[in-house]
């Protein structure tokens, strides 16, 4: 079975761990890597500096607020880019600023609360199956 490669944006150690929680309890096979703000983020995806050899990830969940380049700033980087458009990008935000973010004009293919108790779990992977990500999808 191939693993889904992920790729996490958040700044949040708290929240990182969370997440990466999320993953273990899910049945999704993946490979979760993580970087801490919208410069390295795109750094990792162009394969610059120290991310030469990273993987292409298959799905980016990005954080909004972030030091250095906000995740809207990133996101729209990332869709103006012609290698990197096609990757799925579910934008996860606290729920304090959900009614901020205008999804019906995003270039975002998703927003996830941010999971804060087991619900919100159980729908960051929802919308993660919404994007046909399952174990079935994955067989080689």
């Amino acid at each position: 079975m191939k693993a889904i490669e992920i790729l996490l944006v958040e700044d949040n150690p708290g929240d990182v761990r969370l997440i990466a929680e999320v993953f273990k309890e899910s049945n999704l096979p993946y490979n979760l890597s993580v970087v801490s703000d919208g410069i390295e983020a795109l750094a990792f995806l162009r394969k610059r500096e120290a991310y030469v050899n990273a993987p292409r990830p298959d799905l980016i969940l990005l954080d909004l607020n972030l030091p250095r380049k906000s995740g809207l700033e990133v996101l729209e980087e990332i869709k103006a880019d012609d290698t990197l458009k096609h990757t799925p990008v579910l934008v996860l935000t606290g729920l304090d600023s959900i009614g901020l973010f205008d999804t019906n004009n995003s270039l975002a293919d998703g927003l996830v609360p941010k999971p804060a108790d087991l619900e919100g779990f159980a729908r960051m992977i929802d919308a993660i199956h919404q994007l046909g990500f399952t174990s079935e999808d994955l067989l080689p």
